[in-house]
């Protein structure tokens, strides 16, 4: 049972980090990144291979601070990518 509960945190913390997708049309999609401490890509590309396991293209890139709407004062920088299937 002991180690089954550092699973559990390390498995909740992922999902924490874990970027978002949502479909803007047939091969076009938009992932949001999550707020982290420090301005990175990773989240967006590993849900970029995921969806799109053929490849893909960034069509515009932008980060900001706050939550997806801006209307947090949270500090962190937030990623939206928005991408095409090749």
């Amino acid at each position: 049972m002991r180690p089954l509960i550092p699973v559990l945190a390390l498995l909740l913390l992922a999902a924490c980090t874990e970027a978002t997708a949502s479909r803007v049309d047939e091969r076009t999609f938009r992932i949001e990144g999550p707020g982290m401490g420090v301005i990175t890509d990773a989240p967006n590309r590993r849900v970029a291979n995921r969806i799109c396991p053929k490849g893909y293209r960034v069509i515009d890139s932008e980060t900001h601070k706050g939550g997806p709407d801006r209307a947090t004062d949270e500090s962190n920088s937030m990623t939206v990518w928005t991408i095409r299937c090749i």
